[in-house]
């Protein structure tokens, strides 16, 4: 692996994608500048990662942690057996195709996994659970998710719950946090315990212990609104090291 050559864990980060038009005339890549920030100043060595579903072990040959971005993107009801799709559910196939078969194929080698917003949609349905499609229509007095006020402050706070990876890293028992999602985790799959959850009990943080370190969150922690979220990058990247 390449920390073979560096003292730094290499960290896979996954991409969006868009069709053409916008930025570019041609379908095109994206992902925004404070993932990667995040992972290097964790101590990491941040490489961008395309969606290649076919590839996703050779990835994993290189790589010594993944990363899963959130983006403007669902995952497809039907991955996790829902009966129906909710109209604003708006799926990008082939790149839950490749983040599912990475994070499967990470898990099996006991390879770091963070999944950050969609990242942490994606990685409960991998691990057997399930989502809420659209959290106005299934939450009861459910706060602004998407938040109004910029992506940079935080938007609600969060509870940290009991005996937990993230409680231990945070060393919090709230923390304010941002909030940029319609969806949410539903129902968590076998071994995936609850660590973090917001006022109106809508599910903010996963994670599965059977694991070297397995976890996700809901906001976005990339954006360092508190000392919390940077200590969740450097346990994450001291996990691959």
């Amino acid at each position: 692996m390449a920390k073979t050559l560096s003292s730094q864990p290499l960290v896979g980060i996954t991409l969006d994608s868009e069709a053409a038009g916008g930025w570019s005339k041609f379908p095109w890549y994206a992902v925004r500048q404070n993932y990667a920030e995040a992972v290097k100043e964790a101590g990491g060595l941040p490489i961008l990662l395309p969606h290649e579903p076919e590839k996703a072990e050779a990835y994993l040959a290189r790589v010594d942690a993944v990363m899963i971005t959130g983006g403007a993107f669902d995952v497809d009801p039907a991955l996790f057996g829902a009966n129906s799709r909710h109209e604003t559910v708006h799926t990008k196939d082939r790149r839950t195709a490749f983040e599912a078969a990475l994070v499967r194929g990470a898990l099996e080698r006991d390879m770091p996994v963070f999944g950050i917003c969609g990242g942490q949609q994606l990685l409960n349905v991998v691990l057997g659970g399930s989502l809420i499609q659209h959290i106005p229509d299934e939450v009861e007095a459910a706060l602004a998710h998407e938040q109004p006020n910029p992506r940079d402050e935080a938007g609600h706070d969060v509870a940290l719950n009991g005996e937990t990876l993230l409680k231990s890293i945070c060393g919090a028992e709230v923390l304010p946090v941002n909030s940029a999602h319609h969806q949410a985790v539903k129902e968590v799959g076998p071994g995936v315990q609850v660590n973090a959850v917001a006022p109106d009990g809508v599910i903010e943080g996963i994670e599965a212990q059977g694991y070297r370190f397995c976890l996700g969150v809901q906001w976005h922690p990339e954006f360092a609104i508190t000392p919390a979220d940077q200590a969740v990058f450097r346990a994450f990247v001291s996990a691959a090291a």
